[in-house]
C-alpha cells in the first residue's frame, strides 16, 4: 500500500474550514484545470454519504464513487467505492492552531490496479501528480475561504450606535 501526505495552514477558524469542506460544490471548487469534474450525485457530507462523479482528464472520462466516513467538525474520510485505483482512502483532518488558524492534513492510502487500468492510474495518480493537485487545492482552499470570510465581513456593517447590522 502506498501513502501520500500533505499539509498546509489556512488563516481561518476550524469551523470555517470544516464548513467549506461540507459544501456539496467543493469538488468543483477544488479541482484545477486540466481536470474537470462532472458531479452526478453528491449527498451532504455525513456518515455513509456518497459522491458520484466523472473526472475528465482531457478527453478521458474517469468514473468515481466515494463513500464518506468518520465525519466530524475535525475532518472526514472518503473511500473509493468504484474508480480507477485498486484502493483509495483519503483522510482529511482539520486541527485548530488558534482561533483564526487551522492546519489541514491530508493522508491518502492507495494502491494501483493491474493491467491497463493500473497503467492509467499510475500516470494520473503518481506522487508528482498528487503533489501538484494538492498544492493547487491548498491555494484554492485558501482563496475560497478568504473570499467567504470577506463576503461575510462585508455583509455586516457598524451603525452609528455601535451595533452591527446585517445587510
Amino acid at each position: 500500500m502506498k501513502t501520500f501526505e500533505y499539509e498546509f495552514k489556512v488563516n481561518a477558524s476550524i469551523s470555517a474550514v470544516s464548513d467549506f469542506h461540507h459544501d456539496t460544490s467543493i469538488l468543483k471548487k477544488l479541482t484545477p484545470p486540466p481536470i474537470f469534474i462532472q458531479v452526478h450525485a453528491f449527498e451532504p457530507l455525513a456518515e455513509g454519504s456518497t459522491a458520484e462523479l466523472t473526472m475528465w482528464f482531457g478527453p478521458i472520462p474517469v468514473r468515481w464513487t466515494a463513500v464518506h466516513s468518520d465525519v466530524s467538525g475535525q475532518g472526514f474520510t472518503d473511500t473509493q467505492h468504484r474508480g480507477p485505483l485498486k484502493h483509495w482512502q483519503h483522510t482529511h483532518r482539520f486541527i485548530a492552531l488558534d482561533d483564526d488558524e487551522t492546519m489541514v492534513k491530508e493522508h491518502i492510502e492507495f494502491d494501483y490496479a493491474k493491467g491497463l487500468r493500473g497503467i492509467f492510474s499510475r500516470m494520473m495518480f503518481n506522487r508528482a501528480g498528487l503533489f501538484l493537485l494538492f498544492t493547487a487545492r491548498k491555494w484554492l482552499t485558501r482563496w475560497h475561504i478568504n473570499r467567504q470570510i470577506k463576503n461575510n465581513d462585508q455583509s455586516t456593517v457598524s451603525t452609528n450606535s455601535g451595533h452591527k447590522a446585517n445587510l
